[in-house]
């Protein structure tokens, strides 16, 4: 008796883009540049390019793939959210790395396909998407910091331009950006009301920044000066006194990125802590580590950084099925920080004093980088809306709890 031929199974609508990715990474993916470090984000700096470097960050911002879910009409990918995990796929796999990154990509650029007009969305998009300009994000006053609201850089109308006067400080970047986006008041009697969103050029006249040099020895933050700069009316994302609504949805986007792949993914990235420890505190006759509370230690926050990681998962198919990040993002960036400075904790009490060197011949370079790792990993429970911060707003927003008086 003659036997039925099982039908062929059907095939995955992401293989032959898959197919399409590993091509064309292969033949743009400069090998050499296999499992480098991103001279975009770079803490210290932009640095300078290399060629292979400028070579990469061209290829992908031509095809678009530096912001591979950004819509193609503006320079991005157009490529749907599971595309776009079948790219990282196949970059990680060659241990290639995207070139086009920064707060443009981070926070304005999302922000602006949401609340810029079509003419601003077709200036600053196309460049932000190839990787040719660099952002800075000018919020935090001296005076006005966990309360943002209480901003006083004022943006007097003269008509067909704007003519900003006051300071900001902790501007990432500063030193390094070519255009910043500011919140600035129109309106000095209202508080929420009376700010709105404006798009600044760094090299205008009046603009001056002062970087400032933080404990681990970085100086990736400006003090920012506005003396009397003339600002274009066209400057003004959406309109005068939408600013603190613009404002926040910007800071979910950062706060999203931020507990993801951002200074959290920089930090948690590495050796991982295990083979450190072995290096350091020598395993037993199993091959075990040889501190048994050390060894529990590790595993637990090894388990909380995969239960950490799936959770982002989580929270990025939620965030796609609600058109952007939600409040859930200040619970991330909380654990986030929580980890990163955990992991940075870990780190140093393995080396022991091997890991509080400054500088000297008695420390390796991966001691040394690890002292400023810890140091400079303590901010980031501070920047990006500080931990108190996010607490408040996970009350309030997630919780339902409200003040009492």
């Amino acid at each position: 008796m003659a036997t039925l031929a099982a039908p062929d199974a059907p095939a995955d609508p992401l293989d032959a883009f898959r197919a399409e990715a590993r091509a064309w990474l292969a033949a743009n993916f400069p090998s050499a540049l296999a499992h480098k470090d991103n001279a975009m984000s770079a803490v210290e700096g932009p640095g300078e390019e290399t060629d292979d470097q400028r070579r990469w960050r061209e290829a992908m911002g031509a095809k678009g793939w530096g912001v591979p879910t950004w819509p193609r009409d503006y320079g991005g990918g157009g490529l749907s959210r599971a595309e776009a995990r079948v790219l990282a796929e196949e970059m990680a796999r060659i241990g290639a790395w995207n070139p086009i990154g920064g707060m443009g990509v981070m926070m304005f650029g999302p922000t602006l396909l949401e609340y810029g007009s079509e003419a601003q969305k077709r200036e600053h998009i196309p460049p932000i998407a190839r990787g040719e300009i660099r952002w800075c994000q000018g919020y935090s006053e001296p005076g006005a910091g966990s309360d943002l609201a209480n901003l006083q850089t004022f943006a007097e109308d003269c008509g067909d331009h704007y003519l900003v006067n006051g300071q900001k400080t902790w501007t990432s970047g500063g030193q390094w950006a070519d255009k910043c986006f500011a919140l600035v008041r129109t309106d000095r009697t209202r508080k929420h009301e009376g700010i709105s969103f404006l798009l600044i050029d760094m090299d205008a006249p009046g603009v001056e920044v002062k970087p400032i040099r933080l404990i681990s020895g970085a100086s990736p933050f400006c003090e920012t000066f506005f003396t009397d700069v003339k600002v274009p009316k066209e400057n003004l994302v959406g309109r005068e006194g939408e600013g603190w609504t613009i404002g926040k949805r910007l800071l979910q986007h950062e706060r999203s990125s931020l507990s993801g792949g951002g200074s959290t993914g920089r930090l948690l990235a590495g050796t991982p802590l295990g083979e450190i420890a072995k290096r350091y505190r020598g395993v037993d006759a199993e091959g075990r580590l040889a501190d048994a509370d050390l060894r529990a230690r590790l595993i637990r926050h090894d388990m909380d950084v995969r239960a950490f990681g799936l959770t982002l998962r989580r929270a990025a198919l939620e965030a796609k099925a609600s058109q952007g990040p939600s409040a859930t993002s200040s619970i991330m960036k909380n654990v986030g920080a929580r980890i990163t400075q955990e992991r940075a904790e870990l780190a140093i009490e393995i080396m022991g004093m091997s890991g509080l060197g400054w500088e000297g011949e008695g420390f390796s370079e991966e001691e040394l980088t690890q002292t400023r790792t810890w140091l400079w990993g303590k901010a980031v429970s501070i920047y990006g809306g500080s931990t108190e911060i996010q607490n408040n707003i996970v009350a309030k927003r997630i919780l339902g709890m409200l003040d009492h008086q």
